[in-house]
C-alpha cells in the first residue's frame, strides 16, 4: 500500500466513526480520493471497520460508480437510455471514440480519459447527456462532445470542470453558486400541489399543533397514495410504522430516480428542496422517527452540496434538530446518503440494504420494512414526490387535496415527458388526465406509441389514448416516453430488455437468465428469423419471469415484451416466417460464419443449408 493510501484510508474510515453501516460513504470517498478501491484498500477498510473483507469487496463490485481498477482521470459516462439513443447518443459516442482513439469501456494509454456507457442519468428531456466526473453535460452533439475533450486536453484543468466546460448555467437554482450546472428545469406546466404557492413552514407548524395520530388521520383523509407507481396508501404505511414495536424508527426518502425516462425528482430537488424536507419532517413526527435519510442517486451528486446547504439553513431556523419549531420532545434531523449507481436500489428493501452499507440486494418479505427495516428499526420508505404532497395537505387541508384529481387518485401527478414531442419536460397534471390531453400539452403531433411508467411499465398505442393517468387505469411513477411513426417499437422493447439484463442484481435465475433468453428470442424475430412458436415462447417465458422472480425488478422486467405483444402484436406477426420445408430457422450458419470472418479477417466461404 502506498503512503497516500496508508494516510487516506484510515482517515476516511475514522471520519465515519469506523462504522460498518457507513460503508457506502467510506467506499465512495475512497473512490473519489484515490480513483479506485483496490485489493489493498479493501483490506484496510475491512480492518478499520471490523467488517469481513468479502462484505467490503461485494459493495465495491456491486455499484457502477465504484471500481477496484483505476480509471482515467476523466471518466465520461454517456447515457444509453432510449430517449438519449433517439436524440443521437450513438453519434456522440462515435465522435468521442474518434477523438480519443478508444472504444467504450477503455482508457486512453496516457490514463487521462475513460469512456463508459451508463443507464439513464435523469436528463432525458435534454438528451443526449453525459456525466464527466459527475459534472452534467446536457444536450450534447458529436461536435460539442469532441470540443469538450479537446478543451480538457489543452487546458488540463481538472480542478474546475465547471469553469472549463460550462459556458452557460441553467435556469432557477441550477445557477446557484453551489450547483453551477448547465441543466434546464423545463417545468412546462406547474400545478397546485408541488409547484403551487405554499408558505414555507406553515404545514409543519400545523402538524406540530396536532398529535401524530391526527397527522396520520389527515393524510389518510386526503387519500394520499405513494407516487412511485404502486400507489400504496401513505397514511397506512405511516400507521404501520408507528404501531411497530421499539423506541427507534427511521424515515427514508427514496431519491434514487433510476427509471429510464424519469427526471421529475431532479427538478424537485433543485427547485423545491424545502418542500421535500418539510414533508420529511412532518412524516418523521407522524411515525415517531428521529432520523430521516435522503437516499440521493449518484447521478445527482452535483446537487448534494446545495442540498446540504438547505439542510443547514433549516437547522438554523429550528426547522430541524432538537425541539423542532420549539416543540418539546420532538427531535428530527436529515442525513444525505449517497447511492453509487444501481437501478435495483429503487426497490425499497434493496435501498435499505444500500443505506446499511451493503450490496443493494432486495430483502425477503416478510418482515416488511414497517416492522423491520433500516438497521432493524421500523422504517417508512417514501419517494420524493409523495413527501412533497405532505406539507400542502397539512397547510391547505385534506379536503382541498382530495378535491383535485379523480375519485381513486387524489391530487396531482408529475410527469417526465421525453421522446418525440416538441416540449419535453416536467408537467404537473391532475390525476385523471388522459394521454390525448398530455399529447396536446407537450406537442406530440403523431404519437405511434407511448411508454407509460418507464421500461417496467407498458407500451400503449392509439387505441388507448383516451385512457387516464391514475392508479385505476394507467399507473406510472412519472415517465412518459413518446415514440413517433418512424420508430421501430420492437427494437425499443429490445433496448429495454438490455437495460434489465444490465441492472439485474443476479440473485434469482428467472431474472438473471430469463431476461437474456427473452432478448435473444426477441432479437431473433427482429432479424426476420422468427416463427409463430417464438411468440408463444416469449409469452410463456415472460409470464414465468414475472411470476417467479424475487423482487420488483424481475417481476416487471418482462413488461416490454408482454405489453408489446398485447398492444402491438401485428408488429411481431409481420416479421414471423413460416419454417422452410418444416425446418426450424433458428440458426443461420452464413450469418454465424460472417461474424467469425469479421473477427479473423478470413475470406467468406459459402455453404448451402440442406
Amino acid at each position: 500500500m502506498s503512503t497516500t493510501q496508508e494516510r487516506t484510508v484510515p482517515s476516511i474510515c475514522e471520519s465515519f466513526g469506523n462504522e460498518r453501516s457507513r460503508m457506502m460513504d467510506i467506499v465512495l470517498e475512497v473512490q473519489d480520493k484515490l480513483g479506485c478501491v483496490d485489493a489493498e484498500t479493501i483490506d484496510a477498510i475491512a480492518a478499520a471497520t471490523d467488517a469481513p473483507r468479502v462484505d467490503v469487496e461485494s459493495v465495491v463490485s456491486f455499484y457502477s460508480f465504484t471500481s477496484q481498477k483505476p480509471k482515467g482521470k476523466v471518466v465520461i459516462r454517456l447515457s444509453s437510455d432510449v430517449p438519449d439513443i433517439m436524440a443521437g447518443a450513438l453519434d456522440v459516442a462515435r465522435g468521442l471514440e474518434e477523438e480519443l482513439g478508444i472504444r467504450f469501456g477503455e482508457t486512453t494509454p496516457d490514463g487521462m480519459f475513460t469512456l463508459e456507457w451508463t443507464s439513464c442519468i435523469g436528463m432525458s428531456d435534454q438528451a443526449p447527456a453525459a456525466l464527466v466526473n459527475g459534472l452534467v453535460m446536457p444536450s450534447l452533439g458529436p461536435g460539442t462532445a469532441r470540443r469538450g475533450v479537446q478543451i480538457l486536453r489543452e487546458r488540463n484543468n481538472l480542478e474546475d470542470l465547471q469553469g472549463t466546460l460550462i459556458r452557460e448555467y441553467g435556469d432557477g437554482e441550477n445557477s446557484h453558486d453551489l450547483v453551477r450546472a448547465a441543466v434546464r428545469n423545463n417545468i412546462r406546466r406547474p400545478g397546485k400541489v408541488i409547484f403551487g404557492r405554499m408558505e414555507s413552514g406553515a404545514g409543519l407548524i400545523k402538524a406540530l399543533a396536532m398529535s401524530p395520530a391526527e397527522v396520520i388521520r389527515g393524510i389518510k383523509t386526503a387519500r394520499l397514495r405513494g407516487r412511485g407507481g404502486a400507489g400504496f396508501p401513505t397514511g397506512m404505511k405511516w400507521e404501520f410504522t408507528r404501531a411497530a414495536g421499539g423506541d427507534d424508527r427511521t424515515l427514508i426518502c427514496n431519491a434514487d430516480e433510476g427509471e429510464p425516462g424519469t427526471f421529475k425528482d431532479r427538478v424537485i430537488l433543485t427547485e423545491r428542496p424545502d418542500l421535500l424536507f418539510e414533508g420529511m419532517t412532518i412524516a418523521g413526527y407522524a411515525i415517531g422517527a428521529k432520523i430521516g435519510l435522503l437516499y440521493l442517486r449518484a447521478e445527482y451528486s452535483y446537487l448534494r452540496e446545495y442540498l446540504e446547504h438547505v439542510l443547514e439553513r433549516r437547522r438554523e431556523q429550528r426547522l430541524l434538530g432538537s425541539r423542532v419549531c420549539g416543540k418539546e420532545g420532538f427531535e428530527f434531523d436529515i442525513r444525505i446518503q449517497m447511492g453509487a449507481g444501481a437501478y435495483i436500489c429503487g426497490e425499497e428493501t434493496a435501498l435499505i440494504s444500500s443505506c446499511e452499507g451493503l450490496r443493494g440486494d432486495p430483502k425477503n418479505r416478510p418482515p416488511f420494512p414497517a416492522q423491520h427495516g433500516y438497521l432493524g428499526t421500523p422504517t417508512s420508505v417514501n419517494n420524493v414526490e409523495t413527501l412533497c404532497c405532505v406539507a400542502p395537505i397539512l397547510e391547505m387541508g385534506p379536503g382541498w387535496f382530495s378535491s383535485i384529481g379523480s375519485a381513486g387518485s387524489t391530487g396531482t401527478k408529475l410527469l417526465s415527458i421525453s421522446g418525440d414531442c416538441m416540449r419535453r419536460g416536467v408537467y404537473e397534471v391532475p390525476f385523471g388526465t388522459t394521454l390525448r390531453e398530455v399529447f396536446e400539452m407537450c406537442g406530440a403531433s403523431e404519437p405511434a406509441a407511448v411508454q407509460v411508467g418507464g421500461p417496467s411499465g407498458q407500451m400503449v398505442g392509439p387505441d388507448d389514448y383516451a385512457r387516464e393517468i391514475c392508479f385505476d387505469d394507467l399507473a406510472t411513477g412519472g415517465s412518459l416516453m413518446i415514440f413517433g411513426p418512424r420508430r421501430n417499437l420492437l427494437e425499443i422493447a429490445s433496448q429495454f430488455m438490455e437495460f434489465f439484463i444490465e441492472e439485474s442484481c443476479g440473485y434469482c435465475t428467472p431474472c438473471r437468465v430469463g431476461n437474456v433468453l427473452l432478448k435473444e428470442r426477441l432479437d431473433k424475430i427482429l432479424a426476420g428469423l422468427g416463427e409463430k412458436s417464438d411468440l408463444e415462447y416469449l409469452q410463456k417465458l415472460a409470464t414465468t419471469i414475472k411470476t417467479t422472480s424475487r423482487c420488483g425488478l424481475g417481476q416487471t422486467s418482462a413488461n416490454p415484451v408482454l405489453s408489446t405483444i398485447e398492444n402491438f402484436k401485428m408488429l411481431y406477426e409481420r416479421l414471423l416466417k413460416e419454417p422452410e420445408e418444416g425446418r426450424q430457422r433458428s440458426f443461420d450458419i452464413q450469418t454465424a460464419l460472417s461474424q467469425a470472418q469479421d473477427l479473423t479477417g478470413r475470406e467468406s466461404v459459402h455453404f448451402k443449408q440442406g
